[in-house]
């Protein structure tokens, strides 16, 4: 609120602005098609990548067999998968995407509860999920056998927030 008491607009910097440049035809095409080229000449990298980040995830899940807390494993696994999750549609594994999405709101709406064996088998079974996709090189939607996958996994979660 302004001092007079009426509503006052505040513009917020526009700090994309300073970091894209555009030409007086909009959008530079060449630049866009060189960007997309570099990013396909990485796919090999990602899939390299991703299998670090599925090691990864494989070893917190082996922690989730154990008796001690699970919350922190729980943090750790949500760090990874929201990489995952941020990177799989830039190179064409979208099913990483939706997966690793799944993931990360699930954990999100658990909050700061100590995790039930119930959420660690959701859990596990989203890292399978993401470990199949890789497994099976199921680039773009996966196909039938990608909507099963993600129909799967959706009512894997609605069976645990129903039992609530």
């Amino acid at each position: 609120m302004s001092a007079d008491g009426k509503p006052q607009f505040i513009q917020p910097p526009n700090h994309v602005k300073d970091k894209v440049s555009v030409t007086s035809n909009g959008i530079d095409f060449d630049t866009l098609e060189k960007a997309e080229q570099l990013i396909a000449g990485m796919q090999d990298s990602y899939l390299e990548w991703v299998d670090e980040d599925l090691r990864k995830l494989q070893a917190l899940e082996a922690q989730l067999d154990g008796a001690g807390p699970r919350l922190q494993v729980f943090k750790d696994i949500y760090s990874i998968s929201h990489d995952v999750k941020g990177q799989g549609g830039s190179f064409d594994y979208p099913l990483m995407t939706v997966i690793g999405n799944h993931l990360c709101r699930y954990i999100e709406r658990l909050g700061d509860v100590e995790p039930s064996d119930k959420n660690v088998g959701v859990v596990k079974v989203h890292i399978s999920a993401l470990r199949l996709v890789i497994a099976q090189r199921m680039s773009g939607d996966g196909g039938k056998m990608g909507d099963n996958l993600i129909r799967g996994l959706e009512a894997a979660i609605n069976k645990t927030t129903a039992a609530k």
